[in-house]
């Protein structure tokens, strides 16, 4: 398969670290894909659950090696720390083997417009408000991926293809929905009052295209369980790829409906690629 050639790629929330990384799949999809520039836009490395516990196998250091070839092929790669890999923002300005640590980016498409690219927790506060909230949230998502996991467990042995539990039962949630609309209206709100064409994120896990007005609001999604990354062409074209468990790319374009892909999370590298050294920095 030729890979799939893109002007840029985003994608976030690949929380490494973690059972619930897909890291096959993300492989898969950097092995299959060529740009330009690759944003790397938070939670990258989940340095709050390696507080507890860390879970670590190969595929986990092979998308970290797979970063580094990229960059070391002329991809310009840009990591933007979120807030599970908060520690990093401490390297800010910082080169690391070619990959550049930045708090955010302003993005210039090929058509001219101009977008301002960040996690996206800074918008917690705003749609939030109550720190208990997200304690809670945070945990129930927590036990929602396990439920999924040992669904998914089952309904391999049967031989049936993946399915989102956790996206199906919050998708029943009226708060979440509410949740997420609030957000993305404060995302677009700050990049249309600072003159952006755009706001690019991640961190709520629900990846989607939308326009606010004037403002385009463009979130990436996870690795966790969508799987999706947003692409722009090299006409300056968005669009949200799917890339499901039997490597279908499913393209979300700019004014089409917006699909649910899945409803949102509550809200180092070292020599040799060795957890320990990982585990100590979320500390």
């Amino acid at each position: 398969m030729q890979p799939l050639e893109y002007r840029a790629i985003f994608i976030s929330d690949i929380h490494l670290g973690t059972r619930d990384c897909r890291a096959e799949y993300l492989l898969d999809f950097l092995r299959n894909t060529h740009a330009e520039t690759l944003y790397l836009v938070g939670d990258v490395v989940d340095l709050w659950a390696m507080r507890r516990h860390v879970h670590w196998p190969p595929a986990h250091s092979a998308v970290l090696q797979a970063f580094f070839d990229k960059a070391e092929q002329g991809c310009r790669v840009v990591y933007i720390p979120g807030n599970h890999d908060e520690t990093l923002r401490e390297f800010v300005g910082v080169s690391f083997n070619g990959i550049e640590i930045r708090r955010d980016a302003v993005h210039a498409s090929a058509d001219g417009r101009r977008f301002f690219v960040s996690h996206g927790d800074e918008f917690d506060a705003m749609v939030r408000g109550n720190p208990l909230l997200h304690v809670v949230g945070d945990r129930f998502y927590g036990v929602l991926l396990w439920l999924n996991r040992q669904a998914n467990g089952l309904r391999r042995r049967f031989g049936r293809p993946y399915w989102s539990l956790s996206s199906w039962i919050k998708s029943r949630v009226g708060g979440a929905k509410r949740y997420v609309r609030r957000f993305e209206q404060a995302a677009a709100r700050t990049a249309a009052h600072e003159r952006y064409d755009g706001y690019i994120c991640g961190h709520i896990h629900k990846a989607g295209i939308e326009r606010h007005g004037d403002t385009l609001y463009c979130n990436d999604g996870d690795w966790v369980e969508h799987c999706t990354a947003l692409v722009e062409d090299h006409d300056g074209r968005l669009q949200l790829l799917h890339w499901a468990d039997h490597k279908r790319v499913d393209r979300l374009h700019e004014g089409d409906e917006v699909v649910d892909a899945g409803m949102p999370l509550p809200g180092s590298f070292g020599g040799g690629w060795n957890p320990a050294a990982l585990r100590s920095l979320s500390r």
